[in-house]
C-alpha cells in the first residue's frame, strides 16, 4: 500500500521517530521514500545517519514532491509550521496530523488542506506497542485511508472513528493512559519496598505481574470482572486488598482522572481553534 510513496515527516521527535522506524523495520516502505524535517540540526544528523532518510531544516522542502505529510510537531510549533505549509501541500496530498489538541478545522485552516487525517496516538508507539485512534475528512480518498492504517499500524493497534470528539475520549482513555498506568506501576513497587523487597525485585515483580495480567486477559477471551474473581477466594489476601481498593473508591478515582483528561483535551482544542480565529 505504501511501496513507492514519498512520505514527508514535519518534525522527527519522538513520535514521528516511532512512525519512522516502525515504517523501515516492518518493510511497508524505503529509506529513499521517506524525508523528515527538524528545527534541530542535532536531530537531523541523528536521524539521517540512523535510517538513512533525507532531512531538512525547511518545512517547505521536505514537503515537496510529498504524497503523505505527516505532522509530528508539538502543538506549539504549529503556527510556525502552518506559516510554513499553507498552500504548499500538493492538494491531491494526504496530511496526517498527531499534534495534540489541533482540531481538524484548524488544521485545515492553517495548511488551506482538505485531505486530513487526525490521529491520536499514545507513547507505547515508540515500541510498536501503541494505541492510535484516528478519524478522517471526507476528502480523504479510500487509497488513503488504507495507508493510514498502515503507518499507524507500523506503531501498534489502530482504530479508524466516524467523528472527531472520539479522539478527545481517546485522549483521556489511551493518550494519557500510560500515565495513569505508570503511576499504579510505581505505587505497587513502593509497596513492595516498603514491605521488604528491594526495589529492582519489587519492580521485576510488579511489571511482570502486569504484563502477565494483560496476557491472560488476552488470550482467555473473557470479562476483567470473571478473571478477577477467579483469583479472589473467600476471606483471602486478594480479598481483603479488594476491598481496601473500594473503600477508597479507586474506580471512581481513575474514572475522575480519565474524564479530566477528556475535559481537558476538548479545552486545548477549543483554545486552538480560538487562537487560530484571532
Amino acid at each position: 500500500m505504501l511501496n513507492g510513496t514519498r512520505i514527508a515527516f514535519i518534525g522527527s521527535g519522538v513520535m514521528g521517530e516511532a512512525m519512522i522506524k516502525g515504517l523501515l523495520a516492518q518493510g511497508l516502505t524505503t529509506a529513499a521514500c521517506l524525508r523528515a524535517s527538524d528545527p534541530w540540526q542535532e536531530r537531523l544528523e541523528y536521524i539521517h545517519t540512523a535510517y538513512s532518510i533525507e532531512v531538512t531544516p525547511d518545512n517547505a522542502t521536505a514537503v515537496r514532491d510529498a504524497e503523505i505529510v505527516v505532522l509530528s510537531i508539538k502543538p506549539q510549533s504549529l503556527p510556525k509550521v502552518g506559516k510554513d505549509l499553507h498552500s504548499k501541500i500538493h492538494p491531491d496530498a494526504l496530511v496526517l496530523s498527531i499534534i495534540a489538541g489541533a482540531r481538524i478545522s484548524t488544521l485545515q485552516n492553517k495548511l488551506y488542506h482538505d485531505r486530513i487525517v487526525r490521529a491520536m496516538p499514545n507513547t507505547p508507539g515508540q515500541l510498536g506497542k501503541g494505541m492510535t485512534v484516528w478519524t478522517a475528512t471526507e476528502h480523504v480518498a479510500a487509497k488513503q485511508v488504507k495507508q493510514t492504517e498502515a503507518i499507524l499500524g507500523a506503531m501498534g493497534e489502530q482504530l479508524q472513528v466516524d467523528e472527531e470528539s472520539f479522539l478527545d475520549m481517546a485522549t483521556g482513555l489511551s493518550g494519557s493512559g500510560p500515565g495513569f498506568v505508570l503511576l499504579l506501576i510505581e505505587a505497587m513497587i513502593d509497596a513492595g519496598v516498603h514491605m521488604g523487597f528491594s526495589r529492582r525485585d519489587a519492580e521485576k515483580l510488579v511489571l511482570q505481574t502486569i504484563d502477565g495480567t494483560v496476557a491472560l486477559m488476552r488470550t482467555a477471551g473473557r470479562h476483567s470482572a470473571e478473571l478477577k474473581n477467579q483469583v479472589t477466594s473467600p476471606g483471602g489476601t486478594t480479598a481483603a486488598g479488594l476491598y481496601e481498593l473500594e473503600k477508597a473508591s479507586m474506580r471512581a478515582i481513575i474514572n475522575d482522572a480519565i474524564f479530566a483528561a477528556y475535559r481537558r483535551s476538548q479545552e486545548l482544542g477549543a483554545l486552538s481553534e480560538k487562537k487560530d480565529a484571532s
